[in-house]
């Protein structure tokens, strides 16, 4: 009666010495001590002997199924010590090789301008103003002094969309976000100190213009604002934003149907190398001057006790010519290629202290 244990034992400690993985193992496990293993089948068989016979038989049988048990138990161990060893080895990682690269997304340059002129202006106490892409002709054109005959007003320069009511005038396209001005005159008291960046739109497409451009307005409203106010602060926004310090900056005298006086805005700059701040050229960067009383007027506000002055400027424009972008159309050409490399990392965030 010994004999078939001791071969059980033999045969399943044999099995089990081979087994070099978990399925193996597993295997031999269930064959032995599962429902219907050859061990189990002795232990149900004991129902069959003699009271005598059972208790002998019955007590080798326990010895031999916790052997058993143990030797399953070491071995299962062994072989899942023995996997992870090999994965460990297999999947380890040499930390003095260098990170694979990772492409990232970029901020456009468009944005990234229009982050930096938040950033400044943003110093000098201007919070930012909204308005609508499709703006009224009388928030886009009459309420800025700008007359029925002024060319800007023409179907080849403007964008005209149909009425929202019959018999009302046509809609434009804003071609500048002087509308904002104009809403924030209307709906804030004074003081105002505001900038407008936005899309804006005009029939026009060459190398340095787009139908669709963004643009970058100012407008301060208080008592007592003078010229020298606005010089001031135009100079510090272009010293501060092209990173110069002592870049040459000068104001030219112009005409702008919604100032008076109105003033273009040049900087130096070298034609020969195109470096800014450089040689003896001149480069006209913006448009400013003193809000025209008329413009005042229409927004409700006197002009005898608020004075105010306003600028504009092509966020593509200043744009290109800090970062050296020579056409305007590639801005809009979704080009990674380009983007990779003009394009600013997103974890650099624009602030005042990258122009100081």
């Amino acid at each position: 009666m010994g004999d078939d244990l001791e071969t059980l034992r033999s045969e399943t400690l044999e099995a089990l010495a081979q087994a070099q993985d978990h399925a193996a193992w597993d295997a031999i496990r269930v064959g032995v001590l599962g429902k219907s293993g050859r061990l189990t089948r002795l232990l149900k068989e004991l129902g069959k002997m003699s009271p005598e016979e059972r208790k002998e038989r019955g007590q080798a049988l326990n010895r031999l199924r916790d052997a058993l048990n143990s030797a399953v138990e070491t071995r299962g161990q062994e072989i899942a010590e023995a996997a992870l060893e090999a994965r460990l080895k297999s999947e380890q990682v040499d930390v003095t090789m260098p990170a694979p690269a990772t492409s990232f997304g970029l901020v456009h340059p468009i944005s990234r301008t229009i982050e930096e002129m938040t950033a400044i202006f943003g110093a000098m106490g201007f919070s930012v103003a909204e308005g609508p892409d499709i703006e009224s002709q009388w928030h886009n054109f009459s309420a800025l002094n700008t007359p029925d005959h002024h060319p800007a007003r023409t179907e080849h320069d403007t964008f005209y969309l149909p009425s929202a009511e019959e018999d009302s005038p046509a809609r434009v396209l804003r071609t500048q976000t002087s509308g904002v001005q104009i809403r924030t005159m209307l709906n804030e008291e004074p003081p105002i100190r505001v900038i407008a960046p936005g899309r804006t739109y005009r029939a026009d497409h060459d190398a340095t213009h787009s139908p669709m451009f963004h643009q970058c307005e100012g407008l301060v409203i208080d008592k007592g604002i003078t010229l020298g106010h606005l010089k001031g602060c135009l100079i510090e926004f272009l010293r501060v934003f092209f990173d110069k310090p002592d870049l040459p900056v000068r104001f030219r005298a112009s005409y702008f149907p919604f100032t008076e006086p109105s003033m273009e805005v040049d900087i130096g700059w070298s034609r020969q190398t195109g470096e800014i701040g450089g040689g003896t050229d001149w480069l006209e960067v913006l448009g400013s001057g003193m809000v025209h009383p008329r413009v005042l007027a229409n927004c409700g506000l006197d002009p005898a006790v608020w004075q105010g002055f306003a600028f504009g400027m092509g966020v593509e424009r200043l744009t290109m010519l800090k970062n050296g972008i020579p056409d305007l159309r590639s801005f809009y050409e979704s080009d990674l290629r380009w983007l990779r490399h003009y394009g600013f990392s997103a974890l650099s965030s624009a602030s005042l202290a990258e122009g100081v």
